[in-house]
């Protein structure tokens, strides 16, 4: 019998958040808390084991937040700032556990490299910096974290492939603007969806609104989430309220059992 997975959406923003620094868009203005939104990322739980998808800049925020004081891993989708700025941000993790270990593409771990290169440093390392355990995965091999099943899924960023996962019956994809048919096949059906909804107007790397309810409707889940959003999409309560009733934005702080 598969184990119940707990989800907490940590960020549910766009690379810069919302508010946005210095803006004054009526959505940064806000003063609905779910218009107030972390950079993406979300905690998965389930027995006794708590992984993170991503650890961009708000990392040490979320995780002060959610309370929670051991982390079993951290999956990560890419290399952008967004989604790995908060590296450094483990080290409470690592004195008290040791090495956290992190799933990624090599690509992402040699762009890791270049970034954080003290990190990775083997002689005369700066005692006070952690230590990751770099564990390879790639696209459609699915693999097994304490009784869970993960299954990598590609998407492409424009350009950039972006993994995404599907952990038991919960598909979680981010920075998605296009994705292959064979991909597709294995997550169509699933229980929960969360995917990409930028904003209403067209953008060049992202699902805009309407791209992401044809996503949905492709897929056929239960129900759906959308996730790294900016202002521009609007308020939360309007555009939530316009959505289709298995459809809804997802929020800073919402969680959801599967």
């Amino acid at each position: 019998m598969k184990p119940s997975l707990t989800v907490t959406f940590l960020g549910t923003g766009t690379s810069q958040g919302i508010p946005v620094i210095g803006s004054d868009h009526p959505v940064c203005q806000s003063t609905d808390l779910r218009d107030k939104r972390l950079r993406v990322s979300v905690l998965l739980q389930w027995k006794d084991k708590s992984y993170v998808v991503d650890c961009g800049p708000d990392f040490r925020q979320q995780m002060l937040r959610t309370g929670v004081s051991r982390l079993d891993g951290i999956l990560l989708t890419h290399e952008h700032s967004d989604h790995t700025a908060g590296l450094d941000d483990i080290r409470p993790f690592y004195f008290r556990q040791g090495e956290i270990p992190f799933y990624a593409e090599q690509r992402v771990f040699d762009a890791l490299h270049d970034r954080f290169a003290y990190i990775f440093e083997t002689v005369n390392k700066y005692p006070g910096a952690p230590a990751i355990r770099e564990e390879l995965i790639a696209k459609g091999q699915s693999f097994e974290l304490d009784q869970m099943s993960i299954t990598p899924v590609e998407v492409l960023h424009g350009d950039l492939p972006v993994l995404g996962f599907r952990v038991g019956d919960f598909v979680y994809l981010t920075d998605a603007k296009t994705m292959s048919e064979d991909q597709r096949k294995l997550i169509r059906g699933c229980e929960v969806l969360v995917v990409n909804a930028l904003r209403k107007e067209p953008h060049y790397t992202h699902f805009n609104l309407d791209e992401a309810l044809e996503f949905v409707a492709d897929i056929q889940p239960r129900q759906a989430y959308f996730t790294h959003i900016s202002h521009l999409m609007g308020f939360h309560a309007q555009v939530d309220n316009e959505l289709p009733d298995h459809v809804n934005l997802a929020y800073d702080g919402l969680t959801i059992t599967i």
